[in-house]
């Protein structure tokens, strides 16, 4: 769960790699480093930046297997309410399976005791997605054993930062 500044909203579900992540980067075009970089690559800021704001999501399993892609339809309420049921499935006491934008990432919850939970996610890129990645199916990635109260203190994090 160590989230790499993306400069907008980061969930992220993990310890390093394997990782499932939910991001919404916003880049400054008025950044120095931003700017030299676009004007290394021959473009302007803005072209550099693109199209900031949009959802991302990304998966990595340690097979070195992942996926990428965007959901430009994903709207920051979805992230808010996701992050709520994840929430209450840290305060349950039984399995729970959560889903986001009708099963792009379905989330499995398992505590293992009253401090740590085992996490699981299987990842589908919505029909047509635009992906660098040119892998489509499905990833099933096995997350870990996490420890409640850090999961806890990062999904409220990324709670208050959509809403």
């Amino acid at each position: 769960m160590s989230p790499m500044a993306v400069g907008g909203p980061a969930l992220f579900l993990g310890d390093g790699t394997p990782c499932v992540a939910l991001v919404r980067p916003e880049l400054d075009v008025n950044d120095p480093g931003l700017r030299l970089v676009a004007e290394q690559a021959g473009v302007t800021p803005e072209e550099f930046a693109g199209e900031s704001g949009i959802w991302q999501v990304m998966a990595d399993r340690t097979d070195g297997e992942g996926r990428t892609f965007e959901l430009p339809d994903l709207g920051d309420g979805e992230a808010a309410v996701f992050a709520d049921e994840l929430l209450y499935a840290l305060a349950g006491k039984g399995d729970a399976e959560l889903e986001l934008a009708d099963g792009v990432i379905v989330l499995s919850v398992t505590p293992v005791d009253d401090d740590r939970v085992a996490l699981s996610a299987r990842v589908v890129p919505p029909a047509g997605a635009q992906a660098p990645d040119p892998q489509t199916g499905p990833l099933d990635v096995e997350l870990g054993t996490l420890p409640v109260a850090e999961l806890r203190d990062h999904v409220v994090e990324f709670h208050r930062s959509v809403v």
